[in-house]
């Protein structure tokens, strides 16, 4: 939960912020779940809800997070280049447009369906489409100009 969180916010002490606010809100609103969909897919639910309307109030850039990877120098050389390019990614993810970047990381990352994620941020589903398609764009333009090969998905 903490992981889906930080997704969307991209802060760590805002995210563990937005898990204890979900935990209480869960607590608080235990009586509405109805055991429709699993209580981790309700919590979840939550979780999403709180970090999107953290966003919504925030309204700033993005600071820019400092991912760096300890250890790196003892791992072997091929381990090491697969980690370099996951902290590419993720670096080139953090750099999208805040919208583009939350709609990413809401579909692929979290494996929410255009409709939900629509529902969510306030939106119709082809918007939701056309965003993430964008950023999907985006985000290969941005890795093949660092010289990471991107493939057409």
């Amino acid at each position: 939960m903490l992981n889906t969180a930080y997704r969307i916010v991209q802060n760590t002490a805002e995210a563990e912020d937005i898990l204890q606010e979900s935990f209480i809100s869960v607590f608080r609103n235990l009586d509405h779940y109805k055991g429709e969909s699993s209580f981790g897919s309700w919590m979840k639910k939550i979780v999403v809800n709180q970090a999107l309307s953290q966003v919504r109030k925030r309204k700033a850039s993005w600071e820019e997070i400092d991912d760096e990877q300890q250890g790196l120098a003892t791992e072997p050389a091929e381990e090491q280049d697969w980690m370099e390019q996951v902290t590419e990614v993720k670096e080139a993810i953090n750099r999208l447009p805040e919208g583009y970047r939350v709609i990413l990381s809401l579909y692929l990352l979290e494996g929410y369906d255009h409709t939900e994620i629509a529902g969510y941020l306030n939106i119709t589903e082809s918007t939701s489409k056309s965003q993430y398609l964008r950023a999907k764009q985006k985000l290969r333009n941005m890795l093949n100009s660092t010289g990471l090969r991107t493939y057409g998905r």
